[in-house]
């Protein structure tokens, strides 16, 4: 009454309001069930599933709301609370000489019925003033101190407040919704039924154990399913997974927007869907998805649905709920329940006082009694009558099923927690009481106040070995059974408990315990069904987030050359260090090829054969010579200087061997300091030769005494000072700086190139600068004596293998520099080897050919002719 004067003007009189609120709420009673006692408590029940609310004309009193579609297992949740009513009064031990009494409403599952019942359960016509306009109509029982109920949450969420205004305890057995969790809003409101942040957090575990990235969330339209579905798309964020899809169940459970949910479950590619509803919602959604052909997905079950019976006793739902996981209230067994439910029969002298009793009995045996409670649908026209001798005995259903006694176990702790506080209270010794001046509560008019504060500090093992206690917030310890549901044999359903979630564990890691050896996947007992947005990106890969995507949706891409990634879903690739690689696969970093020029390479085979043949052709020639020695054209040509040229030239084409091979420091010195002085020698004996030829030239003037100042000690002193000055310049470059192996490691490249570092760049330089300043010499003074009149002019030769000479090693430089790895190396040794042919060839080459073919003009006279035809 007071919430609904709230709705109404201010200016409206306090009669009128009364009267307002009236035909706003209903002004007939509800039907009630009742039991006279010491001390009554107060019951909510949502006894059916639905309301026919009647239209407000607002000229006349409405008819009452009419409840529809009875539901089994709340009736067994109040017969559960009277039975343990009936236990404590008959025990007498935990009150003595006091007994219970109870006072039970149905709230239909709404609101608003729950509302108007609760307005009932605080009416009382001895009481004055706002709180005697709080009366039920046509009652007389005063206000009850405690009230056990409601079960949904969006139910419990307006008596909580109602009630919390007058600070009456309420004790819900079934209302999870974490927002009751806040004392603020919610002064007066306990429960025996864990906050769904608790099952939230188990199944975070869930998800999170299985490895499932990729998960769907659906939830029923009201404050259980909406605020259980938000706490968990929240927690399985923070662990990196992605929400596939938030829909929610509307409360009329329209095929159009059902059909679009199961669309969107389809269309998601989630393998793995939580369902956060009441059964009846998640009925609705589950007939869509049979009338879809919807299967292979994993459902995973709230509490609220994780066992019930209204799913699992249809065999229609079996093929695609087989395998469905979720977690559940620990339940009990709970001695001579069986029997006590069994015990109603409407032919009992009583049964005209229970009002629920008939539409029960009509449910059950589908049949009509002909006898309707007040304030209840007349829904059983066209039925057979019922005798009322029928027995519930022959009938199973989900009344009698004692096998899953979950929220009828919380029904029972909520009895018995109110009636262990009723017990301190009882208990309590003046001067040492909780309230002010240690003021112990009057046992004889209980203020539901003092009660509930007796409620909060309630703390005791039961018969079960539970312990029923109250934190902070008013829940209890959250305690879960992990169930799996399987087909039996026979084709029915059966939930096997196949691990447990307790929050009092300390360590994190050990509260969720799973057999997994238990576990049927849609009958599949090994494959653990895959959810994610993209697959598993392998070793050897990294995750690459798609644009516009959620951040478990990514590609898989191959890590590049020199990178590894070594574990599934890795999100960057490590870098191998400088002297590793990646392998093929992208896994393993392994070392890098080694690359130099190696006798084994197939242009290392070719540089030997070819400097191994130059050498050899050198020997032949100087073999020649020496046969011919005495013959005019090798004494014409300084047969000394010719044999020291062909001993140099065999020095240059077997240095080119030490270019051949893996580095080493001896190996990087000789092959420089020996290309250097060999290449020296050999060009200083041209020079030598070529200075001869132009000598002999002026020795034949008349006059002309200029070979006594050039004779062969003057030739080989020219070749020794020649030779000497390359010699200083590799010893000082030998110790200043020597040439030294190298391992270049390019980052972008699989080989670490073995060369050998020049040392000093300047060296080298000088030594190259060296062989080309006498190299240009000697070309200048052939050129200068390629005319001499001589039928045999040696000039002409020399200054052609000059030119070669000179062509190779100009060509050589800008090769060298970009030639990559050992191909630089590769350069040099073919410019070597070209120089060494060209000398050779250009040189030797006329003079073997006339001794060797053409003997008739290795003569004094022909050589020494001046022939006419001769052209340069």
């Amino acid at each position: 009454m007071l919430l609904c004067l709230l709705w109404i003007s201010p200016s409206t009189s306090y009669q009128d309001q009364s009267l307002q609120c009236e035909i706003i709420l209903g002004a007939v009673s509800l039907p009630v069930l009742e039991q006279q006692g010491d001390i009554v408590l107060g019951g909510l029940f949502s006894l059916h599933d639905m309301v026919v609310e009647p239209s407000l004309s607002f000229t006349s009193t409405p008819p009452p709301a009419q409840c529809t579609r009875f539901n089994f297992r709340t009736f067994r949740w109040m017969q559960t609370m009277i039975f343990a009513i009936e236990e404590i009064n008959r025990d007498g031990k935990l009150l003595p000489n006091i007994t219970l009494g109870y006072k039970i409403y149905d709230s239909c599952s709404t609101p608003h019925q729950a509302l108007k019942a609760a307005m009932e359960l605080m009416g009382s016509e001895k009481s004055s003033g706002i709180e005697g306009k709080l009366q039920s109509k046509g009652s007389c029982n005063e206000t009850v101190p405690v009230v056990i109920g409601d079960g949904g949450s969006t139910q419990s969420l307006v008596v909580a407040r109602f009630l919390g205004v007058f600070h009456v305890p309420q004790v819900s057995y079934f209302s999870s919704c974490a927002c009751l969790s806040d004392k603020k809003e919610f002064p007066a409101f306990l429960r025996t039924m864990p906050s769904d942040f608790f099952q939230v957090d188990a199944l975070v575990q869930l998800v999170k154990h299985f490895g499932w990235t990729w998960v769907g969330v659906i939830a029923g339209d009201d404050a259980y399913g909406r605020g259980g579905a938000n706490i968990f798309a929240k927690e399985v964020r923070k662990l990196g997974a992605c929400v596939a899809l938030h829909e929610i169940i509307p409360k009329n459970r329209a095929q159009a927007a059902i059909s679009s949910i199961v669309s969107n479950i389809r269309s998601s590619r989630a393998r793995v869907i939580l369902v956060f509803a009441v059964e009846q919602d998640a009925a609705a959604l589950f007939d869509e998805a049979l009338r879809w052909g919807l299967t292979g997905i994993q459902w995973l079950a709230s509490e609220a649905w994780s066992t019930a019976a209204v799913l699992s006793t249809p065999r229609k739902y079996h093929h695609i709920l087989q395998g469905s996981m979720g977690f559940a209230i620990r339940r009990a067994h709970i001695p001579r329940l069986q029997d006590f439910l069994l015990r109603l029969n409407p032919s009992s002298p009583d049964a005209h006082e229970d009002p629920f009793l008939v539409p029960f009995w009509e449910e059950v045996f589908q049949c009509s009694l002909g006898v309707r409670a007040k304030g209840q649908l007349n829904n059983a026209e066209g039925k057979p009558p019922c005798s009322g001798t029928e027995e519930l005995e022959s009938i199973t259903n989900i009344y009698s099923d004692v096998s899953q006694l979950r929220i009828s176990y919380n029904v029972y702790k909520a009895v018995y927690a109110i009636a262990h506080a009723l017990k301190a209270m009882r208990s309590c010794v003046k001067g040492k009481g909780p309230f002010p001046q240690q003021a112990c509560p009057d046992t004889d008019n209980i203020q539901p106040w003092q009660l509930l504060h007796y409620i909060k500090q309630v703390a005791h093992l039961n018969s079960f070995g539970d312990e029923i206690k109250f934190d902070e917030n008013g829940d209890p310890a959250a305690m879960y059974d992990l169930v799996n549901w399987q087909l039996r044999p026979n084709g029915g359903m059966e939930f096997v408990t196949i691990g447990k979630f307790d929050e009092t564990t300390a360590a994190e890691s050990q509260k969720l315990q799973i057999q997994e050896h238990s576990i049927l996947w849609n009958g599949n007992k090994t494959k653990v069904p895959l959810s994610v947005c993209s697959n598993i990106c392998p070793p050897g890969t990294r995750k690459a987030i798609r644009p516009n995507f959620p951040v478990c949706c990514h590609d898989c891409v191959v890590c590049t050359a020199g990178e590894i990634s070594n574990q599934t879903d890795a999100i960057e690739c490590v870098r191998c260090l400088p002297e590793f690689w990646s392998n093929a696969e992208r896994t393993v970093c392994i070392p890098k090829q080694l690359e130099f020029l190696s006798f084994s390479d197939a242009i290392g085979i070719t540089v030997t054969a070819i400097s191994l043949i130059g050498s050899l052709i050198t020997c032949v020639v100087a073999f020649i010579f020496s046969c011919h020695r005495t013959t005019p054209i090798v004494r014409a040509n300084n047969s000394e200087l010719s044999f020291l040229l062909l001993f140099s030239l065999t020095l240059c084409f077997l240095c080119s061997l030490t270019f051949v091979g893996r580095p080493s420091e001896w190996s990087c010195m000789l092959r420089h300091t020996a290309f250097g002085i060999t290449f020296v020698l050999c060009i200083s004996c041209i020079l030598g030769k070529t200075i001869v030829v132009l000598i002999a030239f002026k020795a034949t003037l008349p006059g002309s005494n200029v070979m006594k100042w050039f004779g062969p000690a003057q030739q080989k002193a020219i070749i020794a000072f020649c030779t000497l000055v390359q010699v200083i310049i590799c010893t000082v470059w030998l110790v200043v700086a020597p040439p030294t192996p190298r391992k270049r490691m390019p980052r972008e490249s699989a080989i670490v190139i073995l060369l050998c570092d020049e040392g000093s760049r300047i060296a080298f330089a000088l030594v190259l600068g060296y062989i080309g300043l006498l190299a240009c010499l000697c070309l200048l003074l052939a050129f200068l004596a390629r005319k001499l009149p001589d039928n045999f002019n040696e000039a002409r030769l020399i200054t052609f293998s000059m030119l070669i000479f000179c062509a190779v090693w100009v060509a050589f430089i800008p090769a060298y520099i970009s030639s990559p790895g050992k191909y630089s190396t590769v350069t040099e040794v073919f410019a070597i080897l070209a120089s060494s042919y060209g000398l050779l060839g250009c040189i030797f080459a006329p003079k073997c050919y006339i001794i060797l073919l053409r003997p008739e003009k290795n003569t004094r006279k022909y050589l020494m002719s001046k022939a006419a035809n001769d052209k340069f």
